[in-house]
C-alpha cells in the first residue's frame, strides 16, 4: 500500500541488472539501458573480465515510448553497452535539474556513489509537486542509488526527502584491484543499513543476478533482509512483467 502522503503511482517492469522501466503516473523512464544477449563478454583490463548469463527480458524493439533515461555512468557496459547508447546531461552529486514529463515539472536530484576508482556514477532522486509531502513538509520522493556501496554521505537525503521507494543495485560485485578485491555494489546488510539510513518505506532491489563479479544473489538477500527484519518492506520484481510499488 503506498504511504499515505504519497499522491501518484509508481510500476517497475525490471528488463534486467540495472535496466528497467519506471513508470510514474503517465511518463516511462528508463534506467542504465543494456540489451545485450546472453554470453557477451567485455574485457575490461586488470583482470576484469564481465559476462552476461541471461538475455534481457525485452528487447530495444520491446521497448514502448520513452521519456526520459536515467544513466548511472557510462563507462562500465552492464550500465550502458553499444545497443542502449543508441538511445541516448551530466550531473553533480547534490546538483537538481528539472525536466517536464507529460506536462509535469520533475526536479531529479543527483546523489554521490562510491563505485570503482577514477571512475564517475552517480544516483538519483526524483520529485514533483504531485507526489506530495510527508507529514513533515518534506517532498515525496524516488530514489535509485545507481551502483555503489554504502557511504555516510547518503545520510543526508531525509533531511531533504522522504523517501517513499529505494530502488537498490545490490549483487555485492567485486572488482580486481591491485591491492586485491574491492567490493563495488552493496550487499543486503549494507542495503538494510542504507534502507534505515534514509528511513525509506520501500526498497526495490535490483541488480543481483546474470553475471559473474556479482557475489550475492536472490535467495542470500532474502536472508539477509529476513535477519535486518526490513523483509516486510521489500518489493521484488519479475524481468519482463511490470509490478506496482506505489
Amino acid at each position: 500500500m503506498a504511504p499515505s502522503t504519497f499522491k501518484g503511482s509508481f510500476s517497475i517492469t525490471h528488463i534486467g541488472t540495472a535496466t528497467a522501466i519506471f513508470e510514474i503516473d503517465d511518463i516511462k523512464l528508463l534506467t542504465d539501458p543494456f540489451f545485450s544477449p546472453a554470453g557477451t563478454s567485455w574485457d575490461m583490463g586488470g583482470g576484469n573480465f564481465l559476462k552476461n548469463t541471461e538475455t534481457p527480458a525485452l528487447g530495444l524493439e520491446n521497448l514502448p515510448a520513452i521519456d526520459a533515461i536515467l544513466l548511472s555512468h557510462e563507462d562500465h557496459p552492464d550500465n550502458l553497452d553499444e545497443i542502449g547508447r543508441q538511445l541516448l546531461h551530466g550531473r553533480h552529486p547534490w546538483e537538481t535539474a528539472s525536466v517536464v514529463l507529460g506536462g509535469q515539472k520533475y526536479e531529479v536530484t543527483a546523489t554521490p556513489c562510491q563505485h570503482l576508482p577514477g571512475g564517475e556514477c552517480t544516483g538519483f532522486i526524483l520529485t514533483k509537486a504531485e507526489f506530495g509531502v510527508s507529514a513533515d513538509g518534506r517532498p515525496n520522493a524516488i530514489y535509485f542509488t545507481g551502483d555503489t556501496v554504502y557511504i555516510d554521505e547518503l545520510a543526508k537525503i531525509p533531511e531533504k526527502f522522504h523517501i517513499v521507494a529505494a530502488v537498490m543495485n545490490l549483487g555485492s560485485a567485486f572488482a580486481a584491484m591491485p591491492d586485491g578485491p574491492l567490493q563495488i555494489t552493496m550487499d543486503g546488510k549494507q542495503a538494510a543499513h542504507l534502507f534505515h539510513t534514509i528511513k525509506a518505506d520501500y526498497l526495490v532491489p535490483m541488480h543481483y543476478e546474470s553475471w559473474g563479479h556479482f557475489t550475492q544473489f536472490g535467495k542470500d538477500l532474502v536472508g539477509e533482509f529476513q535477519e535486518e527484519g526490513i523483509i516486510d518492506n521489500v518489493r521484488w520484481l519479475t524481468p519482463g512483467k511490470s509490478v506496482k510499488i506505489l
